[in-house]
Parts: structure tokens; C-alpha cells; sequence
């Protein structure tokens, strides 16, 4: 998911144009602006967290580009292209890196598992808008 921030800033094309020359493959794609009620559930998992509050009005502050990604090893390969939460730590050439301006506003999400892949790609889409 491309955050609202790297959404705001322009940033949207050139991380798309990085997640494909990665070697991913788009099989789904929405932009769309969250209410406070779907980040909210999208979130849930943090609801009891103290940052939830704030990332729940992070999220809701601008459109995001929601999408499913395929590739071997896909979850690792796109953790590696993003690089760390933390941008100043993120490693050269990484998303986060180039477009992240902190650990809140840091431009991408991407699961940590695939388990959270599946469960997060059917949050957004339907089976019937995969390709």
C-alpha cells in the first residue's frame, strides 16, 4: 500500500516504476481515499496500541494506492525493496529511503508474512478484481 504521504508528494509513479523493476507483478490495483471506519478495521490488530489513534488519522489524511504484488519469495524480496520502517535507517535505493520523510510518513506498507499477504489483499480486493 502506498501511503498517503508518498500518495501527496508525487511519489505514487516512481514506486510503482520501483515495485516493477523489483520483479513484481501487479495483479491488483485501487486508488481510494479510507474512512476512519476501514482504516480503523484495516488497523485492528493495533486498536489497543497508543499509536492507533494517530495512524488511523495518518491514514485517512490523504488517498492510497492498495495493491497485490506476485513474485517468488514475495513478501522478503518487497520487505527488501521498501527497506527499514525507520527511513534513515533503510538502506540506499529502498523505497523508504528515497521517499519516506519519517517513521510515521514512511511512504509504504508492505505485509510480514504471508499469511497478513492473503488476509490483507482480501481486505481490498475481490476475486473478482485480480488479474
Amino acid at each position: 500500500m502506498i501511503k498517503p504521504d508518498a500518495v501527496g508528494n508525487g511519489h505514487t509513479g516512481a514506486i510503482l516504476n520501483d515495485i516493477i523493476a523489483g520483479g513484481f507483478k501487479i495483479v491488483a490495483m485501487k486508488y481510494i481515499h479510507l474512512s476512519k471506519e476501514t482504516a480503523g478495521a484495516f488497523y485492528a490488530v493495533h486498536a489497543e496500541r497508543p499509536f492507533y489513534g494517530e495512524l488511523v488519522n495518518f491514514m485517512t489524511s490523504g488517498p492510497i494506492v492498495a495493491a497485490i504484488l506476485e513474485k517468488d519469495n514475495a513478501v522478503e524480496d518487497f520487505r527488501k525493496l521498501i527497506g527499514a520502517t525507520d527511513p534513515s535507517k533503510a538502506e540506499a535505493g529502498t523505497v523508504r529511503n528515497k521517499y519516506a520523510k519519517s517513521i510515521e510518513a514512511n511512504a509504504i506498507h508492505g505485509s510480514d508474512s504471508d499469511e497478513n499477504a492473503e488476509i490483507e489483499g482480501n481486505f481490498f480486493f475481490s476475486q473478482f478484481e485480480r488479474f
